[in-house]
């Protein structure tokens, strides 16, 4: 009961920041902006609005990714800045004094704050990125195959960004624990972008270069089997082996291998922070 009373008062609070409004300001933006870019579209050839070409499923699913990469960014700066003042600002203003005044563990306090963060990251992800999928659906009349695998992908990637920041949040300031986070998100995927590129020149050493962080970071990974549940099963033969360089374009599906390691990793990050949070003086 302490866990669940714990999330709902981070739930409350998360409610009330300003990153909320922000976070809702550029959705309602970057929904508008691709509404209106995805009509342009159809207007251009009529024959892509019905989707009757391979060529028209295969525009609208590669759009389809790049707005939902904005979309991922979205969650992953609101996510970073929302787990930062959950550990760091409380201790740094003494409010958490008042809650480990009480005969109620740390780590279950960090339990209830995790759970809180990880119900309103999801949750968003699964508003917007609902709501563009029916945007690109009514604009252009393309559904992407598995968007619920899709939406689940990018909501794990809130999760592992958000735990992240929580474990950055208890070693550092509120402020650069966020700026930390998205810089490294942000690092993840560039690198797997240079990755891309030397898988397609064949270059194992720059191929690696994605492969490493991927595993160190599970966010670009998952990134990539959420573009291969929402684009076109055709959008990877029609470009044949330059796919691996193209950044919007997610080769394969995750194998269980790769999700059981960003589950671990998840469970690895949030038992440093408990440890951290433990130690820390307050």
């Amino acid at each position: 009961m302490t866990v669940l009373t714990i999330t709902a008062l981070t739930l409350r609070e998360a409610s009330r920041r300003k990153v909320l409004r922000a976070l809702a300001v550029l959705t309602l933006v970057l929904l508008g902006l691709s509404a209106w870019g995805f009509s342009r579209l159809t207007a251009v050839d009529p024959e892509l609005g019905e989707l009757t070409s391979g060529e028209g499923r295969l525009v609208a699913s590669l759009l389809l990714n790049l707005v939902m990469f904005g979309l991922s960014l979205i969650a992953a700066l609101g996510t970073a800045f929302l787990a930062g003042p959950t550990l760091a600002g409380e201790v740094d203003s003494g409010m958490s004094l008042a809650m480990l005044a009480r005969p109620v563990r740390r780590s279950t306090v960090l339990l209830g704050k995790w759970l809180g963060l990880v119900v309103f990251g999801s949750g968003f992800v699964a508003v917007a990125g609902s709501a563009q999928i029916l945007v690109v659906r009514w604009t252009v009349g393309y559904s992407p195959p598995s968007p619920v695998a899709g939406l689940a992908l990018l909501a794990a990637e809130t999760v592992v960004l958000l735990t992240l920041g929580l474990l950055l949040s208890s070693v550092v300031s509120t402020m650069a624990s966020g700026i930390v986070a998205v810089g490294l998100f942000c690092a993840t995927w560039i690198a797997g972008v240079v990755g891309g590129i030397g898988e397609t020149l064949g270059n194992e050493g720059v191929a690696a270069v994605g492969t490493v962080s991927r595993i160190l970071l599970p966010t670009d990974g998952l990134w990539h089997g959420a573009m291969n549940a929402f684009q076109d099963p055709s959008a990877l033969s029609s470009f044949g082996v330059d796919a691996a360089a193209f950044p919007f374009l997610g080769e394969a599906p995750l194998t269980a291998v790769y999700l059981g390691w960003a589950a671990l990793w998840v469970a690895m990050v949030w038992g440093l922070t408990a440890l951290s949070f433990v130690r820390r003086d307050v």
